[in-house]
C-alpha cells in the first residue's frame, strides 16, 4: 500500500482570505468551501491545505520545495505582494534569501503568522553538522 499525506488542517483567522491568499501566491487550487473549511490543493498532489477558521491558535510552519522556475514566478510575487522575507527561521525579515546546498530559499508569513518556507534543494545531514 503507497501511503500519501491527503490533507491538513491549517488554522486561520479568516479561512477564505487565507486560501484566497495562498491561490494569488502559489496558484494553488480552490474550488470554494466544503464545509467550515476552505481547502486549497496543491497542484499535481493530492495535498489539501484545509484552512479552518480559529480564534486563537500557535503558529506553524510550512515548507513548500519547489523548481528553480517556480522559485523565480513566486518569489515575484512575493515581492510584488510587498511581503516581508529573509533567509532563514530566525532571519526572516533580513530581505536576503538562502542558497543553502546549491539551492534558494526564503522564508516569509502568511496572513495568519505561519512561517512559510519555499527552497529548491532539499536538506541534507551534512549540511546541519557544523551547526
Amino acid at each position: 500500500m503507497t501511503i500519501e499525506l491527503n490533507h491538513t488542517i491549517v488554522p486561520a483567522h479568516d479561512n477564505e482570505a487565507s486560501a484566497q491568499f495562498y491561490v494569488q501566491l502559489f496558484g494553488f487550487d480552490y474550488d470554494g468551501p466544503l464545509g467550515h473549511f476552505a481547502p486549497v490543493r496543491i497542484n499535481n498532489q493530492a495535498l489539501t491545505l484545509d484552512f479552518d477558521n480559529r480564534r486563537d491558535f500557535d503558529r506553524q510552519h510550512y515548507a513548500f520545495k519547489v523548481s528553480e522556475a517556480e522559485f523565480d514566478e513566486i518569489f515575484i510575487r512575493l515581492k510584488q505582494l510587498e511581503l516581508v522575507y529573509g533567509s532563514g527561521p530566525r532571519t526572516s525579515e533580513d530581505g536576503e534569501i538562502n542558497h543553502w546546498n546549491g539551492g534558494r530559499g526564503v522564508y516569509f508569513r502568511d496572513p495568519n503568522g505561519h512561517l512559510l518556507e519555499l527552497l529548491t534543494k532539499d536538506y541534507t545531514a551534512e549540511q546541519f553538522r557544523n551547526t
